[in-house]
């Protein structure tokens, strides 16, 4: 019988009903053990996935590691929990999925990464629009030179991210780390770098509370080594979920709307392409953790993209406090 990878859930909440859902397919994983100090949030989802209602419960995560024997960990926490968690976690020898943001400082992000190369575990992070057809293609164009050198990135994540997450541990600092921008907006950053692989030098940021103790509006400029230019709009107070990203490059552009990708190319040949069905991925990030463990895959997610993320996220929000450019921390 194929070997079966044993994983832990730490924190059950509403992101770890997603990954449970992409988990159920994936024959070669078995869930063994939970943790979350809300029993509440626990028979939430062991009445959504029958399976898990006999298995060991802990309010603390150090025991179930303590407890459960496990292959591996889901840590779906409060965002300034994540570190610790991951850390002790590595030690243990286990490896681990963490949500984003991996962590909520550059310091942190460094402190993991050589952890992770210590210990020789696996850390990825779910970071689920590595795994989407229209990203992926763009990566590829890109790295191909299909649209010339990347001079300008265009993003807008619009959601009512504000009053959905009133009275939440997303609006408390201490658990949050911060508002959208360290939140939804994290996908952002993300995808941004891993599609172009353009490194950030300088940010200047513009941001509005909206009287919450975190932010919600954000207008972010970043300048990359090389000259290219992002301008991103994380809107916070929206009335719904919209997005859109467009990567321009010298000799044409990729726009991404809705999970749909277009090409466009300069004159005198101008044309646009709609490349949305052209290319297959099939994947997520729970199953790409599985198939890491066993040696089956490689991970699409590792650690140096949460480094990258935080360390251009802690540039705006020092921008922004200052009123200044804030160089991005190396």
């Amino acid at each position: 019988m194929a070997k079966k990878v044993k994983l832990g859930l730490i924190g059950c909440g509403g992101i770890m009903h997603m990954h449970m859902h992409q988990l159920d397919p994936v024959k070669a994983a078995t869930v063994v053990g939970l943790a979350d100090p809300s029993d509440t949030m626990i028979d939430h989802l062991a009445g959504r996935f029958p399976r898990l209602h006999d298995l060991p419960r802990f309010a603390d995560y150090r025991d179930l590691i303590k407890n459960v024997d496990m292959d591996g960990v889901i840590i779906a926490s409060p965002h300034t929990l994540h570190y610790q968690q991951i850390m002790t976690c590595l030690g243990e020898g286990l490896h681990v999925l963490a949500e984003k943001p991996m962590v909520c400082s550059t310091a942190h992000a460094k402190s993991v990464i050589r952890k992770v190369k210590r210990t020789g575990r696996i850390l990825m992070l779910s970071y689920q629009r590595h795994h989407l057809p229209a990203f992926r293609y763009a990566r590829e164009l890109i790295a191909d030179g299909k649209i010339g050198k990347v001079t300008f990135v265009q993003g807008l994540q619009a959601q009512g991210w504000l009053r959905g997450t009133t009275g939440t541990w997303r609006q408390n600092p201490a658990l949050s780390g911060g508002g959208q921008l360290n939140d939804s907006a994290s996908h952002l950053i993300d995808i941004i770098l891993w599609v172009t692989g353009l490194v950030p030098d300088t940010v200047y940021a513009a941001i509005n509370n909206r009287g919450t103790k975190v932010d919600i509006l954000s207008g972010v400029t970043a300048r990359f080594k090389g000259g290219a230019i992002a301008s991103l709009a994380v809107v916070g107070d929206a009335p719904n979920w919209w997005e859109d990203i467009t990567f321009y490059g010298d000799q044409g552009a990729l726009y991404v709307r809705d999970n749909r990708l277009t090409m466009q190319t300069f004159p005198p040949k101008p044309k646009t392409v709609d490349l949305t069905d052209r290319r297959r991925y099939r994947g997520d990030v729970d199953k790409n953790f599985v198939d890491s463990i066993l040696g089956r895959d490689e991970p699409q997610t590792p650690p140096i993209w949460g480094l990258r993320v935080i360390q251009l996220t802690e540039a705006a929000w020092e921008s922004a406090r200052t009123g200044k450019p804030a160089k991005v921390k190396r």
